[in-house]
């Protein structure tokens, strides 16, 4: 979902916005169509908190290189801060 929400503002910046809403939306489809099975698959191991804080987690993994490398922004503390925030997250929901 990163690419789908952010890339058309490098790629797209010159198109007016209704365009750049039918391209994520074309990116943000073929996703669902994986996400949602790997949902429906992932929730007969893991209950909904967990499956939501693993997402958060993939999301970040996957975000941050592409801000740095993609869009060409700098690497900022910040970053490592939320991922502690993200790694408590995930110690709290999977303990047992």
């Amino acid at each position: 979902m990163t690419f789908a929400w952010y890339s058309h503002l490098k790629n797209l910046n010159d198109k007016p916005w209704w365009i750049a809403a039918l391209f994520s939306w074309g990116i943000a489809l073929f996703e669902y169509l994986l996400q949602v099975p790997a949902n429906r698959i992932g929730n007969t191991e893991l209950d909904l908190g967990q499956l939501k804080i693993l997402q958060e987690v993939i999301t970040l993994a996957v975000f941050v290189p592409f801000v740095v490398f993609y869009m060409d922004q700098p690497l900022k503390l910040d970053y490592l801060w939320a991922a502690l925030c993200i790694l408590g997250a995930v110690y709290f929901v999977f303990r047992t």
